[in-house]
């Protein structure tokens, strides 16, 4: 299994601003449930046939042709580096596809009806921020698109859809909700009585299951775990397969507390690390996939903000140099430099080496790769990291020269949480208005 993401996905999460919404396997009260009344020992009358995948279809008098979903699927492809699906894969990709465009279809013709107008200039300007980031004119990357199997139309289909809905939203919903001062001053108080407790920032790919077909899902569950491990991207998974409302965030959960959370769910992210991906993991309705992007403790300061001091002692490894010549390189620079105490005495021993030293002041330490802020959080001045770098390239170590803490923890303002608190607002009557559309669509399968 490989990752997928569309291209229009693609510029999106790469810009992701949006507020997280709420998660399937996180209780929502004011998202309405649905219940069925399914016997439970279901028997089918008739053929299955009926629901055979057919490749066009009718929505509201409106046809999607096989060919806008082939289209779609070869954007899919050079999004993701012209990969070859499995055909098993790919059918199911294109049945996704397939429900994205029926959605789509539906918001432009519902902005339509209301008299809601997309300006041709806006979406040129659109596609051509698009093949700049391919390094192509326009009309290049409509040859270049042409080439793949897909056109500039398919492109500009989509993100005329994409503005047609956000214009939608903003004229019926977002102009229409409002969050009282009495809500942020609700979650204000909540911050205040949780300061010091456990916070997590997750992601999340829910699927959904049944006693039936756990089994089988729980298989594509691991199947994904797979794919992601060996480098797919978290978010482009979830927006492809999670059958959660954070689908369309990347399976974004936000910020939340182990006592939102189902307990399994609540259980592994206690014991989670940033950047630790863990699952399947059985939840109410289905298995859950879980990504720690971060933890913290709610306003309390956090190591993680401290402003370093350091000094760099680099090692390059000169041109065909071997792996055991370097091995025996590297081994002498780490067994020398761990007896560096301070700063002062970097730079003798770095001239000792042969190595470079650079010293740089004023930096945030979470701009640093995650396994660097790990190692510098625990680290007393004068210490060295442990080296880092590449067999190929060189080693080098970190010295830890001065470390300023923040002294309080930054709270968000009175404005941010009013943002976020609408933001979230809107995102769940979005999706309970295109889940209205949904439901009075006609659509004909030819």
């Amino acid at each position: 299994m490989t990752k997928f993401s569309t291209l229009i996905g693609l510029a999106a999460l790469a810009g992701a601003g949006a507020a997280p919404v709420v998660a399937q396997t996180v209780s929502d009260d004011e998202v309405p449930t649905t219940s069925l009344n399914i016997p439970g020992n279901v028997q089918l009358f008739g053929q299955q046939k009926a629901n055979v995948y057919r490749p066009s279809a009718k929505v509201n008098g409106e046809i999607i042709t096989a060919t806008d979903i082939e289209q779609r699927m070869a954007l899919i492809r050079i999004a993701n580096g012209d990969v070859e699906l499995p055909p098993e894969e790919a059918q199911r990709l294109r049945q996704q596809v397939f429900s994205n465009l029926i959605d789509e279809k539906l918001q432009i013709q519902e902005a339509k009806a209301a008299d809601i107008a997309i300006d041709e200039r806006l979406i040129d300007e659109q596609f051509a921020r698009l093949a700049t980031r391919f390094r192509q004119t326009p009309d290049q990357f409509s040859e270049y698109l042409k080439s793949k199997g897909s056109s500039a139309a398919a492109v500009k289909q989509q993100i005329r859809g994409e503005f047609a809905w956000d214009r939608l939203l903003s004229r019926n919903i977002q102009s229409t909700t409002n969050v009282s001062s009495e809500e942020v001053e609700s979650v204000v108080q909540r911050m205040n009585e949780a300061k010091g407790q456990n916070e997590f920032h997750l992601g999340e790919i829910y699927l959904s299951a049944t006693p039936e077909n756990a089994a089988a899902v729980m298989e594509n569950a691991r199947k994904i775990i797979q794919a992601l491990q060996a480098g797919g991207s978290f978010a482009a998974y979830a927006r492809q397969f999670s059958e959660a409302s954070t689908a369309v965030v990347g399976g974004d959960l936000g910020w939340v507390k182990a006592g939102q959370l189902p307990p399994s769910m609540a259980e592994a992210a206690q014991q989670m690390q940033a950047g630790q991906l863990v699952g399947p993991l059985e939840v109410p309705g289905g298995i859950s996939i879980l990504l720690m992007i971060d933890r913290r403790q709610v306003l309390t300061a956090d190591p993680r903000d401290a402003v370093l001091s350091l000094k760099q002692l680099s090692l390059d490894f000169p041109a065909g140099t071997s792996r055991a010549r370097a091995s025996e390189l590297a081994s002498k620079f780490a067994e020398e430099t761990r007896q560096i105490a301070g700063c002062g005495a970097a730079d003798d021993v770095a001239r000792k080496l042969g190595a470079n030293v650079v010293s740089r002041d004023n930096i945030a330490m979470r701009q640093l790769p995650a396994p660097l802020q790990a190692t510098l959080v625990d680290l007393q001045i004068g210490q060295t990291t442990q080296p880092f770098g590449a067999a190929e390239e060189g080693i080098s170590v970190l010295v830890l020269c001065g470390r300023d803490m923040p002294q309080t923890a930054t709270a968000p303002n009175i404005q941010e949480i009013e943002n976020r608190l609408l933001e979230e607002k809107v995102n769940k009557r979005a999706q309970r208005y295109l889940r209205d559309l949904r439901r009075d669509a006609v659509i004909e399968y030819s």
